[in-house]
């Protein structure tokens, strides 16, 4: 039996979701193919490899103690959850889809005793929520190879964003992006024939009578031997005149091109989509500017992932025993020095450990640097 011929279906009830798929040429045209698009591509990519960047830690919380990664196998799990790929790896991918079509899928496999064993991140064109008569719940993906794989719900890590009209499904953002991404498409259709233009057509005769074709092509061809041709015969002194045949108007290659500042609100208005802005894309923010996107785009996904995460790969009984998945993603990293060098003073309160705060300097670990340590004026006040 196929990994994909697992499950099997009888008497259900469908509710379909319709993908936005990656799949063409690479020249982008609306038609579903977001990623093919550089400024789509430029929006997703600072998210999800802020996304990727979050560590993925098994917490263990027992009455008197929290244990981090107890369990050896969870651990291996989150770092390299499949053969194919990272644990950094598969944490971007799933940002991405996410970023595409406001959800994205990953397959739990487990072994013979129910425990996971790895994760894979599921490209799909199409996804069916189907509903079993004993209520147990299953998704059938439409893969982009043409086969089809049906998953328990239970082990298939869901994540959505826009959960609004649909009960299971994110909203998809195809119909929000649809006329942003035609007006883009359009202009820069725009901006390559005003280039061809500008290349080919400098002057624009016109006839005042009535000629044939052959007539005008003689004439045009006369206007240009006599005034823009350049060579060593050529006398003129800059000057050229006409008689009443004909008018010569200049062509300005700027009337074919599309106005700057709407092609300037239309690509601001798909970064405001993708809750980014240029700055954060082309890497000329502050330490001010980085921590607010962090907090308004980057963390609300850091967080559905641990949930996730948490309670599909563990039961409501291990989870009650205190263990839960934690997608740590500090943006200390992006700090000024100055900022970083100020942390010293949680170490001193032993807020921070020292290696934890040598991470945000981008320094090794010391041996002992994960003891809590305290200056002496901060001393408990019961001692």
């Amino acid at each position: 039996m196929g990994l994909f011929d697992r499950f099997k279906n009888r008497n259900v009830k469908v509710s379909k979701y319709q993908m936005i798929t990656d799949e063409g040429n690479g020249f982008y045209a609306w038609n579903g193919r977001l990623y093919h698009s550089d400024i789509v591509r430029s929006a997703i990519r600072p998210k999800s490899q802020a996304v990727g960047k979050a560590v993925g830690k098994h917490i263990r919380k027992a009455q008197d103690s929290t244990l981090v990664n107890p369990e050896p196998y969870m651990r291996f799990l989150l770092e390299e959850p499949n053969p194919y790929m990272t644990g950094q790896q598969l944490q971007e991918k799933l940002a991405i889809h996410l970023e595409l079509n406001n959800n994205a899928f990953a397959y739990i496999a487990r072994d013979d005793n129910n425990m996971p064993m790895e994760i894979y991140p599921i490209n799909a064109v199409g996804t069916e929520a189907i509903l079993n008569n004993n209520g147990r719940l299953y998704l059938r993906f439409s893969l982009q190879n043409g086969k089809v794989a049906t998953f328990r719900y239970t082990d298939v890590i869901h994540l959505r964003k826009d959960f609004n009209e649909n009960e299971l499904f994110g909203d998809s953002p195809g119909e929000a992006l649809s006329s942003l991404m035609e007006i883009v498409n359009t202009t820069d259709q725009g901006i390559v024939k005003a280039i061809k233009n500008s290349n080919v057509i400098k002057w624009l005769l016109k006839f005042n009578q009535t000629l044939r074709p052959e007539d005008m092509n003689k004439q045009t061809k006369q206007f240009v031997d006599d005034f823009l041709k350049v060579d060593k015969n050529n006398d003129s002194v800059g000057a050229a005149a006409t008689d009443a045949k004909f008018d010569a108007q200049q062509v300005d290659p700027k009337d074919y091109v599309p106005n700057d500042k709407q092609m300037t609100n239309t690509i601001d208005r798909l970064f405001s989509f993708f809750n980014t802005n240029r700055k954060i894309i082309q890497g000329s923010y502050t330490e001010d500017e980085w921590i607010s996107y962090y907090e308004s785009s980057v963390e609300p996904v850091v967080v559905q992932m641990s949930n996730e995460f948490t309670r599909k790969l563990f039961s409501r009984r291990e989870r009650g025993h205190g263990n839960k998945i934690v997608f740590e993603a500090s943006n200390l990293t992006f700090a000024s020095m100055k900022t970083k060098l100020s942390l010293r003073e949680m170490v001193d309160r032993g807020a921070l450990t020292p290696n934890e705060w040598r991470e945000t300097l981008n320094l090794a670990p010391i041996e002992n640097g994960d003891q809590s340590i305290r200056r002496l004026d901060t001393r408990p006040s019961d001692e």
